[in-house]
């Protein structure tokens, strides 16, 4: 990402952010559009919500010194994926893979990268598809490319990763093993869950279909 040079550095990160922000709201507006489009011809709607969120300058510092990074707006921009992200949540496992794909054909959506949770599980449990991609951004007239991170998951999911997130804070990473065994336990009553649930969804819409054979 080529950010705009500033000589004064509140300048430049205010100029940062700004294009983070932008970036954030771009691609929640393509979600957003996408989805109506889904609705409008499939009758069906793959999203439940959307989450987006821009890191905090107290968490910006702290991922650049975890990862063993000087503490430069340089590296932030460089070496961070994560500063715009957005999370969306879905039903089913298949609207996923239904909606990364939706969103890797946008003309303008350039994916850098795609980390898939979901057909391989962190050691933990943990579960997501995680996309960073890029979207073209204009500030005083300059194209600037600048990174988002897209995780889409089932509710399910989320749920678990929401608890999951408040215990690694609450132990600061280093929780007791009979406690990650257990989370590790309810990651794949998840991952059950899910399945069966789309499992459920399939008779339930194959029933329907039939009843309108019928009628």
């Amino acid at each position: 990402m080529k950010f705009p040079e500033k000589t004064n550095q509140i300048d430049q990160w205010k100029s940062i952010m700004f294009l983070y922000d932008s970036a954030l709201k771009e691609i929640n507006t393509k979600i957003e559009i996408l989805n109506n489009e889904f609705v409008q011809i499939n009758d069906y709607n793959p999203i439940e919500h959307v989450k987006a969120r821009l890191k905090t300058p107290e968490s910006i510092v702290k991922k650049l010194k975890r990862s063993g990074y000087a503490v430069t707006i340089e590296n932030m921009v460089e070496k961070l994926s994560d500063i715009a992200g957005i999370r969306i949540i879905c039903s089913f496992r298949s609207d996923i893979y239904l909606l990364a794909d939706m969103i890797s054909r946008q003309r303008d959506v350039n994916v850098l990268y795609v980390k898939d949770y979901i057909k391989n599980p962190k050691p933990n449990g943990y579960r997501s598809y995680h996309m960073v991609v890029t979207v073209p951004i204009y500030l005083n007239g300059e194209m600037v490319e600048t990174k988002v991170e897209i995780q889409i998951r089932t509710v399910a999911m989320d749920f678990w990763a929401s608890l999951e997130h408040k215990i690694y804070y609450k132990f600061e990473g280093d929780g007791p093993e009979n406690l990650q065994q257990e989370l590790k336990a309810c990651a794949d009553m998840v991952d059950m869950l899910d399945a069966k649930m789309y499992s459920l969804n399939e008779r339930i819409l194959e029933v329907s279909r039939e009843q309108n054979r019928q009628t």
